[in-house]
């Protein structure tokens, strides 16, 4: 039996294909290679976009708009690093054009002028699973929730996140802490509830 061929003339074998393999079949046309590369990288990509998104439908218009930017950018990644990494990047970006097209982006705020209602044992509750966890960050008002998402999970410095939003470092650092006592505050009821 012969393997199937795709339009390339190659034989099936995208699915086993290192990353670097399959963005050059992609370039090159190979709607498998572009299959496989969408089915590899959706499923991690969409909960990257769920953790900006009001809820799961916009989370998957993120995910389709982001999709479309990777493969007509797809001949400008370099094939240096990781492109996880990269798609991960575009599908940040993309979730935060989606933000300020809704208008949901934070204003600016003093870092001075923000009440902290974290002391010295700040802490998020080690029982909670990662899931509860990651409902609560997802319950957080849109301007928190993206600043603890490109902070705390991303690994974005402040500098970073006030340029890419468009606000003031302070504004970044005061979101990030309201986030931490917003997180701080709906734990604390939990393990209230569960006493």
């Amino acid at each position: 039996m012969q393997p199937f061929s795709n339009n390339t003339g190659l034989s099936d074998h995208t699915s086993t294909m290192n990353d670097y393999s399959l963005v050059d079949e992609c370039v090159r046309g190979n709607q498998r290679a572009q299959k496989t590369l969408f089915e590899r990288f959706a499923p991690k990509m969409l909960a990257v976009c769920q953790r900006y998104a009001k809820d799961i439908d916009e989370a998957e218009d993120i995910l389709q708009d982001g999709f479309v930017k990777v493969f007509l950018k797809l001949d400008a990644f370099k094939q240096q690093g990781s492109l996880e990494g990269w798609i991960r990047r575009i599908m940040v970006n993309t979730a935060l054009d989606q933000i300020r097209k809704n208008g949901r982006l934070l204003g600016d705020t003093d870092v001075d002028s923000v009440e902290f209602k974290l002391d010295s044992n700040d802490y998020i509750a080690e029982s909670l699973m990662a899931e509860d966890l990651m409902k609560l960050v997802m319950s957080m008002p849109d301007g928190y929730k993206t600043v603890f998402n490109l902070f705390a999970i991303e690994g974005y410095s402040h500098a970073e996140i006030a340029e890419m939003l468009g606000v003031n470092e302070s504004t970044s650092k005061s979101q990030y802490s309201r986030a931490r006592a917003y997180l701080r505050e709906r734990i604390e009821k939990i393990h209230g509830k569960q006493r």
